[in-house]
């Protein structure tokens, strides 16, 4: 994995245009994804943008891997960074497939070695790269051109990357969505991320570190999302984290983390009195139909099946949310709650069948979260 350690040293810069920082210090370690969260006007954009140097700090260090961005060449510094914006920032007039390959090509990469390294970016990204790397971005949704500002980034495996609210344009299904695809990528790719954003939501989804600034440009906490909720640093972070904290705990778990329960399950085409004495073994009413290749279609109500013949589509007489290992316990609770029904069925990657996560499954979850936090990292 491409990674590096960033870190702000007594990084201050004075107040103009670009707003202030003061006495910044904080280290974020390679890998990790640190996320800047507070009101407008606190700094947070300004910091980000010292590391790049497309502002620059008029005191203290900002350090990659112990050297200093200031002592670097800019264009090679900023060629070694990924960013992305909230406005995408694609180059109208190139193809999807040439706007991921501006770096590269500024770095040299042979013709090939470009081509393979496209294609699987957007393999990652969850784009068909037949379909769209000859597209232009307004032939693509909104949702597709931030993932494709994603991937631009990413392209020369930057160890550092960027990332000025990025998802902030989309609508909030969209968001969600392209936030669980980049905790997926993060994982996989491991990249040190600096992440900017106004919503502490999703600064607790997103963050293994949050730094939680304050007007004035003053660090007011910096901590594991679980501390920051747990044990704010003082009366401004426990404001902005909110009163439902405890709530917000739950942004913390995925439904990876929990068990699954299995459920009981039937395959289309299969007889429906084995599927009905199944159902009538396991004390279940509600049976969930599954297509040919695993993909669940609703469910049937056992008692409603017909003694014989081929269990069909047709018999589905109610549906669950469909949640994946990616989504958050508090994403699946609110999706439970606002479908008035107690079970969420959970697909992986390809759509498929691989258990159900219940009310009383997140509830147990929320009640095991630890009461105390880990050691205090760093505040302010």
């Amino acid at each position: 994995m491409n990674q590096a350690t960033v870190e702000f040293r007594h990084v201050s810069k004075a107040y103009g245009p670009q707003g202030a920082v003061v006495d910044l210090s904080l280290l974020v370690p390679a890998g990790d994804i640190c996320v800047l969260v507070g009101p407008s006007g606190c700094g947070k954009t300004t910091s980000l943008k010292m590391v790049n140097r497309l502002v620059e700090p008029t005191s203290g260090q900002v350090l990659i891997d112990d050297q200093d961005v200031m002592q670097s060449d800019v264009t090679t510094l900023r060629r070694r960074i990924g960013y992305v914006i909230q406005q995408i920032g694609l180059f109208p007039h190139q193809t999807i497939a040439d706007n991921i390959a501006t770096v590269p090509r500024l770095l040299g990469w042979p013709r090939e070695r470009t081509r393979q390294r496209v294609d699987e970016l957007l393999d990652l990204i969850g784009l068909d790269a037949g379909r769209v790397r000859n597209r232009y971005p307004a032939q693509l949704s909104g949702g597709e051109r931030q993932r494709v500002g994603v991937a631009r980034a990413m392209a020369a495996e930057p160890p550092v990357m960027l990332m000025d609210e990025p998802f902030g344009a989309v609508d909030p299904i969209v968001r969600e969505r392209l936030q669980n695809e980049f905790l997926r990528l993060h994982r996989t790719l491991g990249t040190t991320v600096l992440f900017v954003t106004h919503d502490i939501d999703e600064a607790i989804k997103m963050g293994t570190r949050v730094a939680v600034m304050q007007q004035g440009g003053h660090l007011a906490q910096y901590a594991p999302p679980t501390e920051l909720l747990l044990q704010p640093a003082n009366d401004f972070v426990a404001r902005f984290v909110g009163v439902d904290r405890g709530l917000k705990r739950l942004s913390l778990l995925r439904v990876a983390d929990v068990a699954l329960e299995p459920g009981l399950t039937a395959r289309v085409g299969e007889p429906t009195g084995g599927v009905r004495q199944r159902a009538a073994a396991a004390g279940a009413d509600y049976v969930l139909l599954l297509d040919g290749d695993g993909r669940p279609q609703g469910w049937a109500r056992a008692a409603q099946l017909p003694a014989d013949g081929a269990l069909s589509a047709a018999a589905v007489d109610a549906s669950s949310p469909l949640v994946t290992l990616e989504t958050t316990l508090r994403d699946a609770l609110s999706m439970l709650l606002a479908s008035a029904v107690q079970t969420a069925v959970v697909t992986d990657g390809r759509g498929q069948y691989g258990g159900v996560v219940t009310l009383d499954t997140i509830g147990t979850a929320f009640r095991s979260t630890p009461a105390e936090s880990p050691e205090p990292t760093g505040v302010a």
